[in-house]
């Protein structure tokens, strides 16, 4: 189980896909950020990255093999919480499993000692930059352009989908899948 802390809308994305779409009243400000978050939610989808980052829970079994976490880039990985059948949660010392990021950016856990805990929750930091202002700037013109895209075609019953500029500037960003690796 994977649970993502929710991208919140700052005022430095509103007001530049404002500028980008040439908006200049307040009027459509709620309606458009619910576009700019669909749009990033869509290109973390094509990607397959968390672009902004953002706190990660994940639930994982504890074994002594290494698993790999879901979300990546990892940022950090800050803690393990064991999961018994029965009884409360507990903080597992940090003797008892190891940690590591590899040079791609993918986290891994492996417990050592489990004790009670049949499951584990790894809690950390996944993302590509801290903010939308540290986004490269390929993938936040790939994001303004879809949300153009979709803020033009909000009440569109045929919309034929995203140009093909919006997936020529997120392609170099996604990270492909080869026989199941990247899986989970």
């Amino acid at each position: 189980m994977l649970s993502l802390t929710a991208l919140s809308l700052d005022s430095v994305m509103l007001d530049e896909a404002k500028a980008y779409l040439r908006l200049e009243s307040d009027q459509e400000d709620a309606a458009l950020g619910a576009i700019i978050l669909a749009a990033i939610g869509h290109a973390e989808a094509f990607t397959r990255q968390v672009l902004i980052r953002r706190n990660v829970r994940q639930i994982i079994s504890a074994s002594a093999n290494w698993t790999r976490l879901s979300a990546t880039p990892v940022a950090v990985i800050s803690g393990v919480t064991g999961i018994p059948a029965d009884g409360a949660g507990f903080v597992f010392p940090l003797e008892n499993y190891a940690t590591d990021i590899d040079k791609n950016s993918d986290g891994y856990v492996r417990i050592m000692q489990a004790g009670a805990a049949g499951r584990v929750e790894i809690s950390y930091q996944a993302g590509i930059a801290a903010n939308w202002t540290e986004l490269p700037e390929t993938l936040r013109l790939g994001i303004l352009r879809l949300t153009g895209h979709l803020h033009l075609h909000r009440d569109a019953s045929d919309d034929t989908g995203p140009p093909a500029a919006v997936a020529a500037l997120l392609r170099p960003w996604r990270r492909m899948a080869l026989s199941g690796a990247l899986g989970s």
